[in-house]
This record gives structure tokens, C-alpha cells and sequence, in this order.
């Protein structure tokens, strides 16, 4: 199968979807809408913008002096620097009417708002770098003023070019540790098509553009911010932005694709928590299509960057990305029928793989292969730089090197395998050749590594020593990740390399060091009623201090798969779940998804419900780092929810054994398809907490066993709508071989409960315990009567 740009996969799926499903765009329209985010009143602060993005450019809208845009540009590093804010301050005739909505349209990629009689329609375009706002309903002979700034200490060029106005700036990434010595910018402008266009500077980093609406009251403003380094003029760089003739049906189309690409899933529950957790599932989606990036992710340690409403403040280094803070998202875009979202992140290790070899032959003793750094900069390098902007001095780490103090990521050596394992996965689901051709380096020069580093311990196994726990325990002996890390990336990458006919001496030995890998370490746990029984340990060093709040045993369960429902290490991975250390620690824990793949529905679903009350803190679904220090907008707690639902449903355990509805929450209705290997996909389909049937549909005709919660039952089968001959199912297992282009669907009854969920014409606010999704319309309106004088 030959790869194709993600794009250009999008705009093909809407080409056969209008040709053959004609109506099927309403019944998507319909899902997505369901997560629609309700603006029942002016979103005045910062932390309650809703973003919108194509990918590369970004903006957040809020409510603050009429209207306030930022910009973001994921490519203005290494500082991340924004190219600039909008501000319509006449727009506070909209904003102060107590009538005031808004509605971010899902669907149509697109943000509405309206009130005191103006409508204001805005989106990013996908065919050049630019946000359109159109404006209706102004007074015809109100000037309006868009005033684009920047802050104290950027120094941009401000100048205006006819009647658009424009803020450039570049600069050198030459200072920090770990710099690139590469070029870097930001450039904005803005233009408005109206009457009476005047534009000017207003000070060095202020411009402004007036004009007048047209006769109906009518005002478009477009907004630039292309690609910029200073090696052409801001001039040639912006012109197609701001004078390429604007179509918006080129954008909705585009999203319009996109959800119909999209795997959905719809749920509901009488406490609320499914039904929230499908809007943060439709949400993340919405925001992974924002952020989808090119040569790099959008998303940098978890962070949603081009939604961002902080200016240039950052808490962690803008440079690094963190995988830590990733594999969640490339696991629901996976789950999801998306592999193409995650095709900037295989770009961006890929690209810097021959810089981060030179920096593990640098760092790491001379040893061949590549270890990758947990906290990578963007140019290949192990350098992680928090300026003192949020703390009393600037810290500076370095990832994957020996002569480094042993802290956070210095000895985390197995990133490189889980991304080389997210290729092998994302293979195994796609059959893309020609993708796996390209990033087969990933997965055996992180095996290489693995390799040299594994030493010969007096019991003749191959030991990992002094390595992290991820950011767990520091200095220890055989990780849980390591031992996971080795004992997934090494078949994984013989069978790659099988499949591509290469490395045959590199697959021989790995095996031979398989086979001389320890097992995954243990140690007796101290708590409750298994006190003494076995647990899964973050190391051999069972009890070496704990530097961080990471369920380091549960690792070998997700991401590494190594312990499924058949193995003997599964009802011990149970018991380390219950008995974890760390319950619900982070914005970005596991403990959802880890549940969901141990089998364990009620306390997925809990995990859910604690961590949203805990982290969710802002209107627009995003998670904060620290629940009681709310920053930047978080896109991981979203993410684990997006992967966890998925997995409630099916769950691979190897290329051929299917668990159907392994993690269904008691009282959940459902209704979601999931991807598999092999170009598969599983419609589940559940009421009331019971699995009522399941449809199977793959492009190949690899043999399938399946597992069921139908016990002792007799499994109808049709295929394409036909009655099948009936299987009998012990205990709910049972196999069948599928014959590719076909659907299969499975049920115990022929009259089985169809799963049904409401779908409004209106945005609603979401709202579970203590966090909300929305802003509610303003509450307590005085009487018409009342004069606020006599309070005086």
C-alpha cells in the first residue's frame, strides 16, 4: 500500500463519502455536534478561549475588550513564541448584550457567535495560513478598529503594506543549551475588506486597520501568519495569506472528511460520566486535527500549543517535546482510523535521527543505535531549558546522558522503543509498505541501542543498569520499562525486519538477547487485603525511593501489551492496579486506560469521573497541569479519556485474539467503532452495560478468535445482512475467519436493544460534579424595574 499525504487521505475519503453516502454526513453532523462547546456567555478571560486550528496556525478567540485573538504558530521556536494578538474593541456591542451565544461548530471547524444584532462567523483556513472572521449586522457607519500587538520585550518590525498592517520579527536560536544556531520568526497581519480601509502604525508593537462595514453591515478581516524566518521579506512571505481569494466551503469540506474518517463513539450513563467522557473524546479529536503539525507535532509535552491564550508564557521548555506527554495521543489517533494525525510525530524522530545517534555515541559511552532523549529538543538534541520565568533560577537537564546527575531523564532509555513500537503498531493496522520502509530505522536503531546497553550479570541474564524508571527511580537495575521495552521492540523489530528483508544478523541478536532477558521484576505488596501477595515493581530495585508519581509496574500492561487477558501475569497486574501507589496523580495518568486493558470497566469509568474533577478546570475540555495552579491548556487527560473509551470496547491482545466489550462500565450504553490490525474495524454495540452485539469488517481474511462477556452462548452471526450458520461460544470464546470486504455482525438474539442517544439542534453545556465543558448563560438579571442608584 503506497502512503499518501494526510490531507490529500482526507479530501479523498469526502470525495467517496459524498458519491456513495450521500446521506451519511447528516448522521455524522448529528454525532459530532453532540460535543459542540456551548457559549452561553461572553468567555472574557484568558482561560476560558476556545481554539481553532489548521494544523500549522492556531488561534484562540475570548471575549476579552469585544474580541481577542491569539495567534500560534508551532514553528516560531524555539521559544513558541506567538505572532501576535487581535483586538476588536468595537466589537463590545456584541459582547455586552446579556442575549450574548456562542457555539464552537465541531463539525464545520468554525466558531459562531452573536449579540446586540451582530453575528460573527470565524475559522482557520485550510488552504493558506490565516484566520477569517466575518463580521454582520455592524452599523453601516460605525468605524470598526482591528488592532494586532505584540508585548514587552519582542521587538518587531511594524509597518503597513497599502491597507493591511503587519508585525514581523526573527531571531537566531544561538543562545540556549542544546541550540540549533537555526533561523527562526513570527509574522502577522491583518486586512480587512470593507469601506474606507485605512491602516498604521500605532507604536513599535502595535498596528491597527479601521474601516467601515459595507452597506448591509458586512466585515470580513483576515488575518496572516504564514511561515517565517527572515530569508525573504515579510512582504513576499504574507501575500498569499491575506490576498488569496477566501472560500470557506474548501475548510468545511475538509472537516467534514475528517469526521467522516473518524471512528465515533457515542455513550451515555445515568451518572453522566460516559456521556462527558465521549465530548473529551470528540474534543481531543477536534484538537489532534488542530494540532496535526507536518515535520513536528502541534502538541509538546501534552500541552495543546496552538490554542494557546498566554502570550509567550510557557511553563516547560518550548523546545522539547515530551513522548512521555505523546503516546497517549498516538494511541487514540490509532483507536480512532487516524494514523495520518500522527505522522508529524514519526516526522519529527525520524528527521533528528541521525543527530540523536551523534548524541548517543556522545552521551552514552560510545554505544551504537539511538537513544532517544524522553525530553527531545526539536533538533535531535537532550536538552531540556526551563527559563526562570516561573521559577527563582533557569534548570537545565539533559535526557539519555551517563555523565549527567541522576535525576528525571537522564537514564530513561527506552523512548526509542516505544516509538519504534507506535511504527510496528501503526504497520500492523495500516499495511503500509512504504511506511514502514520509512520509519524501520526508528525501531532498529532503538533496538540497536537496547542492545549495546544490556550487560551480563553473574546469572548469565542480560541486566540495564544504571537506567530509570522513567522518571520513577532513578539509577536502579532493570527497569519495568526496560525489561517491557526490550521484550516488546525486539520481536516487534525482527518481525519488521522479516517483513522488509533486511538486518537478518541484527534479528538474530536480538533474539539471542530475548532469550537472556530477564523477567519482568516483582515484589510482595504492603497494602490492604493483598498484603504479601505479588505485584508488579517498577524495578528490580523494588524499593528504591520513588522520585515521581508514576505506576511504573503498570507499563508492561499499556503501552507495552505484554500482559493480556491469557497471561499468567494477569491477575497480578490486577492486583497492582488496586494496589497502586499513585491513584489519579497527574493531568496525564493512565490509570483509565490501564483499567480498561486489566479489564476493569467500573474503575476505568472512576478513574475518568476523579480525574476530571481533579485537572479539568477550563470551559473549553482542557485539562490543567496542577489542579490548583491553572496555566496552559493540557490536551493528555483528554487523550487518556480518548484512548480509554475505545478500549472499554476491544482490545487486541495479540494479531489475532479480539476481547469484545473487555471493560464495559456497569449502566453504560454505547455504541463505537474501533480500529484493528490488518485494516480491521469493530462496531460495539452495548446497553445498560451489556454487550448486545458486535460487527467486524477487514480488508484481509486473517483468522480472528474473539472473546465475549456471553458466557455458554450460542452467537448468531450474519454477514452483509445475511443469516449465517450459528457458533457455539464456551465461556464466550470462539474463532472465525473472516473473508475480506465483507461485514460480519454477531449477536445472541436477532432482536437485540439498539443503543439510542439524544441528539439536540442546540450546543449544551456538559457539566459532571465539579467541572463543566461550556460557559451557562449569566445568572441573576435584575428586575426590569430596578434602579441601581437607590443602592447607593
Amino acid at each position: 500500500m503506497r502512503s499518501t499525504p494526510w490531507n490529500q487521505r482526507v479530501a479523498l475519503v469526502l470525495i467517496l463519502a459524498s458519491l456513495v453516502f450521500p446521506v451519511a454526513h447528516a448522521e455524522v453532523a448529528g454525532e459530532v455536534s453532540r460535543s459542540d462547546i456551548a457559549i452561553g456567555q461572553p468567555n472574557v478571560l484568558p482561560s476560558q478561549a476556545v481554539g481553532l486550528g489548521n494544523g500549522k496556525l492556531g488561534a484562540a478567540f475570548w471575549a476579552a475588550d469585544g474580541l481577542t485573538i491569539q495567534l500560534n504558530r508551532i514553528d516560531t521556536l524555539p521559544y513558541r513564541r506567538s505572532p501576535g494578538q487581535l483586538v476588536f474593541p468595537d466589537l463590545k456591542i456584541m459582547t455586552a448584550d446579556r442575549a450574548f451565544h456562542g457555539r464552537v461548530r465541531l463539525y464545520d471547524g468554525a466558531l459562531e457567535e452573536s449579540g446586540g444584532g451582530v453575528a460573527l462567523n470565524a475559522w482557520v483556513d485550510r488552504d493558506t495560513d490565516r484566520v477569517v472572521i466575518d463580521l454582520d449586522g455592524l452599523p453601516a457607519s460605525t468605524t470598526q478598529r482591528i488592532r494586532l500587538q505584540l508585548w514587552a520585550p519582542r521587538t518587531p518590525h511594524a509597518f503597513t503594506d497599502g491597507d493591511a498592517a503587519l508585525l514581523a520579527e526573527s531571531w537566531r536560536d544561538d543562545t540556549l543549551p542544546g541550540a540549533s544556531g537555526r533561523s527562526f520568526g513570527s509574522l502577522a497581519g491583518v486586512r480587512v475588506l470593507g469601506r474606507q480601509v485605512h491602516a498604521a502604525v500605532i507604536d513599535a508593537r502595535t498596528v491597527e486597520v479601521t474601516a467601515l462595514p459595507d452597506s448591509s453591515g458586512h466585515l470580513r478581516v483576515i488575518a496572516g501568519a504564514p511561515a517565517f524566518d527572515g530569508s525573504n521579506t515579510a512582504r513576499e512571505a504574507i501575500q498569499q495569506a491575506l490576498s488569496v481569494p477566501v472560500d470557506r466551503t474548501n475548510t468545511e469540506r475538509w472537516w467534514h472528511a475528517y469526521w467522516t474518517q473518524a471512528l465515533r463513539i457515542q455513550a451515555t450513563s445515568a451518572d453522566g460520566v460516559a456521556r462527558y467522557a465521549e465530548t473529551l473524546r470528540t474534543l481531543y479529536l477536534f484538537a489532534a486535527a488542530a494540532h496535526a503539525g507536518s515535520a513536528m507535532p502541534g502538541a509538546q509535552a501534552g500541552i495543546a500549543d496552538l490554542f494557546s491564550s498566554s502570550a509567550d508564557d510557557h511553563f516547560w521548555d518550548p523546545a522539547a517535546y515530551w513522548f512521555w506527554n505523546t503516546r497517549m495521543q498516538v494511541g487514540a489517533n490509532l483507536a480512532a482510523g487516524l494514523p495520518g494525525l500522527n505522522d508529524s510525530v514519526f516526522a519529527l524522530y525520524r528527521n533528528n535521527l541521525a543527530a540523536v545517534k551523534q548524541w548517543t555515541l556522545r552521551h552514552m559511552d560510545g554505544r551504537e543505535g539511538a537513544c532517544i532523549p524522553e525530553t527531545m529538543r526539536f533538533n535531535g538534541n537532550g536538552v531540556e531549558y526551563e527559563s526562570d520565568r516561573f521559577r527563582p533560577f533557569a534548570i537545565v537537564t539533559h535526557s539519555c546522558d551517563l555523565s549527567w546527575t541522576p535525576t528525571s531523564n537522564a537514564r530513561t532509555l527506552t523512548t526509542g522503543a516505544e516509538v519504534g513500537l507506535w511504527v510496528w503498531r501503526t504497520y500492523l493496522q495500516t499495511g503500509d509498505h512504504e511506511f514502514l520502509h520509512s520509519n524501520y530505522p526508528l525501531m532498529a536503531e532503538a533496538a540497536r541501542f537496547l542492545l549495546a546497553y544490556q550487560k551480563r550479570g553473574d546469572d548469565g541474564l542480560l541486566h540495564t543498569s544504571p537506567s530509570n524508571a522513567h522518571e520513577t527511580q532513578v539509577d536502579v537495575t532493570d527497569p519495568a520499562t526496560d525489561i517491557a521495552a526490550i521484550r516488546a521492540l525486539y520481536p516487534a523489530t525482527v518481525a519488521a525486519a522479516q517483513a522488509l528483508g533486511v538486518d537478518a544478523d541484527l534479528s538474530d541478536r536480538l533474539l539471542q538477547a530475548l532469550a537472556k532477558t530477564p523477567a519482568l521484576p516483582t515484589m510482595s505488596s504492603s497494602t490492604g487485603s493483598d498484603a504479601g501477595a505479588q505485584v508488579l515493581a517498577a524495578s528490580a530495585d523494588a524499593h528504591a525511593p520513588y522520585q515521581n508519581g508514576e505506576n511504573i509496574g503498570l507499563e508492561a500492561v499499556w503501552p507495552y501489551g505484554l500482559i493480556g487477558v491469557d497471561s499468567a501475569l494477569f491477575p497480578v497486574a490486577q492486583r497492582t492496579y488496586l494496589s497502586r501507589p499513585f491513584k489519579y496523580a497527574a493531568t496525564w495518568s493512565y490509570d483509565p486506560v490501564q483499567a480498561a486493558y486489566l479489564g476493569l470497566g467500573d474503575e476505568a469509568a472512576k478513574a475518568i469521573f476523579e480525574l476530571v474533577q481533579r485537572y479539568q478546570v477550563y470551559p473549553n475540555g482542557m485539562a490543567a497541569l496542577l489542579h490548583d495552579q491553572p496555566s496552559e491548556f493540557y490536551l493528555e487527560q483528554a487523550a487518556v479519556t480518548a484512548l480509554a473509551l475505545p478500549a472499554m470496547l476491544a482490545i487486541e491482545d495479540n494479531h489475532h485474539l479480539v476481547r469484545i466489550a473487555p471493560a464495559l462500565p456497569s449502566g453504560w450504553t454505547m455504541r463505537a467503532t474501533v480500529a484493528i490490525t490488518h485494516g480491521g474495524t469493530v462496531e460495539v454495540e452495548a446497553v445498560e452495560g451489556k454487550l448486545v452485539s458486535f460487527a467486524f469488517e477487514g480488508e484481509g481474511d486473517t483468522p480472528r478468535e474473539w472473546i465475549t462477556p456471553w458466557a455458554h452462548a450460542q452467537v448468531l452471526v450474519w454477514r452483509d445482512g445475511k443469516p449465517q450458520a450459528s457458533i457455539d461460544a464456551p465461556a464466550g470464546r470462539f474463532s472465525f475467519h473472516p473473508a475480506s470486504g465483507h461485514v460480519y455482525r454477531f449477536a445472541l438474539s436477532e432482536h437485540a436493544p439498539v443503543p439510542v442517544f439524544d441528539i439536540s439542534a442546540d450546543a449544551t453545556v456538559k457539566s459532571l460534579g465539579r467541572a463543566s465543558i461550556g460557559l451557562t448563560p449569566p445568572c441573576c438579571a435584575p428586575p426590569a424595574h430596578y434602579v441601581w442608584t437607590q443602592d447607593k
